[in-house]
């Protein structure tokens, strides 16, 4: 393609920054319907760090939504919370089985644990509830 009688071609290179995040929102629970929805539905699987509900939804790819109330503490550490459990959602994606909805309601000791031990936590509490395809940490 020209474009002033110059050669032109579209950057092929994402921004190494902002690659993996483009696309989450659809993999994130965001209406109060589909939240309450899991709340009703869901099974409950609670653990010291968060509370986990699973409920089959039998459409697309797996989601989860983050719900963290102002019984937590104050704005920063509810936004901390939400922003580890997003990333601990990034890391396993691609291993969630089709067609779960998931909701997490996360604990303030999930703030005090080193986050490879959460992740772990939450790696186990994925395959307990058959949601996790891969059978390795």
């Amino acid at each position: 393609m020209t474009v002033s009688g110059r050669s032109w071609t579209a950057p092929l290179a994402i921004n190494p920054i902002m690659a993996g995040t483009a696309g989450d929102r659809v993999r994130f629970l965001r209406a109060s319907r589909d939240i309450e929805y899991v709340k009703q539905h869901g099974r409950r699987l609670s653990t010291a760090c968060f509370n986990l509900l699973v409920c089959r939804t039998g459409t697309g790819s797996s989601r989860v939504g983050i719900v963290v109330g102002k019984r937590f503490g104050i704005a920063v550490s509810r936004n901390r919370a939400k922003r580890l459990f997003r990333e601990l959602t990034r890391q396993v994606r691609g291993e969630l089985t089709s067609g779960h909805a998931l909701l997490v309601f996360p604990k303030r000791d999930a703030l005090t644990l080193p986050f490879e031990e959460l992740k772990s936590l939450w790696r186990a509490a994925l395959r307990r509830q058959g949601v996790l395809n891969s059978g390795e940490v």
